[in-house]
């Protein structure tokens, strides 16, 4: 255990968040996510046991988020819905990260596909317990900031 660590951040997993470098990207997805196929080749986390809120919320207590982007989080829009609509998954989610900085607009909704072709080009994929579908997310890591510099 570290101090101020989230539990939930294994040691794979704080190993996997350092290596990114700067535009990497990693999936937060959910227990439904073909993470194998579309993750060949890359580092495939499992945590069974945590729901995506929960995952969130620790992942980003570590991990910045870039800000050279528009949208440095982006989410599989659910399918055979209309542009805006967001699950009661997603808006948790969201709020989460609006409680770390994200502000509104910051993160974007993708289309399925689309959203798997983001994927194939992460870092990493972290697959949770979350059971509810269309429960994907993708992070853009950005750089610490010269005012976190001692």
């Amino acid at each position: 255990m570290l101090k101020g660590i989230d539990p939930l951040l294994s040691p794979e997993l704080l190993k996997l968040l350092a290596e990114m470098g700067h535009d990497d990207a990693v999936v937060l997805a959910d227990a439904n996510f073909t993470a194998m196929s579309l993750g060949a080749g890359k580092p495939v986390l499992r945590l069974p046991g945590a729901g995506m809120a929960r995952t969130m919320d620790a992942v980003v207590s570590v991990l910045p988020l870039a800000e050279d982007v528009p949208h440095p989080v982006a989410y599989m829009q659910v399918g055979g819905t209309e542009p805006g609509y967001r699950s009661a998954l997603q808006r948790e989610t969201l709020a989460v990260l609006a409680r770390h900085g994200v502000r509104e607009g910051q993160a974007e909704a993708v289309e399925r596909h689309a959203f798997y072709a983001r994927a194939r080009q992460a870092y990493a994929i972290v697959v949770t317990g979350e059971l509810e579908p269309w429960g994907n997310f993708l992070l853009r890591k950005g750089v610490l900031g010269l005012a976190l510099r001692p």
